[in-house]
């Protein structure tokens, strides 16, 4: 039994963020061949709602690894500590830096009308989120967005150990628990459900993709993906805009 993680953004969406008609038919062939598809991603569940119902994908892992799914059935779940939510919250206020609350439902805004957010979510095809700077108080949150430049992440990187910062855009981090990333996510799932290593593949491009690529038994890196990425890889498939889904799968042998 072999099961395939796909990362999305750059991955299994294009530079538009659209869907290739060519990773979609290689999905099909793929799930046709028993092989278990699923989602790694840092985005929140309700983000790719749509994308897991077109490719008929019911396990994932979201939030970097603090939520993952397997079909249908919430497996694991590793919130951020609300007291640190808080403290970061405020420090970021001072500072004058957005912040953004998410959960597996929805996401808010400790701003309203950010240019910063506007222009990170935009990225996503999100608006900016609705204001709610108490959000965090009676909901679990999975992961927060800090919008800082990489000139001023000094002013919150190495000052909370119970957080681990990845940066995603070049105006954003991702907040997640200390220790957590993708390939803990499938680690668990792993675990759960019995697969061997050597049954495991993902396909990944960023920066949070890289120990993904590492903990599986076959890591395979996007052609677009940064340089840093690829030396972790155990393969380079072609850019997502050149059937880099379909192609990897062919070289994996896998359709």
């Amino acid at each position: 039994m072999k099961i395939v993680f796909f990362d999305i953004d750059g991955t299994l969406l294009d530079h538009e963020k659209s869907l290739p008609a060519s990773a979609k038919k290689a999905i099909k062939t793929l799930q046709e061949n028993g092989v278990f598809v699923a989602i790694s991603t840092g985005r929140a569940p309700f983000m790719f709602k749509a994308l897991r119902e077109e490719l008929d994908i019911d396990t994932f892992v979201s939030f970097n690894g603090q939520y993952v799914v397997f079909e249908n059935n919430v497996i694991y779940q590793n919130p951020l500590f609300p007291e640190e939510v808080e403290k970061l919250k405020n420090h970021a206020g001072k500072q004058d830096t957005a912040f953004v609350f998410m959960n597996e439902q929805t996401m808010k805004s400790t701003v309203q009308n950010n240019d910063r957010v506007k222009e990170a979510m935009g990225t996503l095809k999100f608006p900016h989120p609705e204001q709610d700077a108490d959000f965090y108080k009676d909901k679990e949150i999975y992961q927060s967005l800090l919008f800082c430049s990489e000139e001023e992440e000094h002013r919150y990187i190495g000052h909370y150990d119970k957080f681990r910062f990845i940066r995603w855009h070049e105006l954003c981090l991702d907040v997640l628990p200390a220790g957590g990333s993708k390939a803990e996510g499938i680690k668990i799932l792993m675990d759960k459900i019995g697969f061997k290593l050597d049954d495991v593949y993902a396909f990944g491009d960023g920066l949070n993709d890289i120990e993904m690529l590492q903990a599986v038994g076959h890591g395979v890196a996007m052609g677009n993906a940064l340089e840093e990425v690829k030396k972790h890889a155990d393969f380079v498939t072609k850019d997502v805009d050149d059937d880099g889904i379909l192609y990897g799968l062919k070289h994996l042998k896998l359709i």
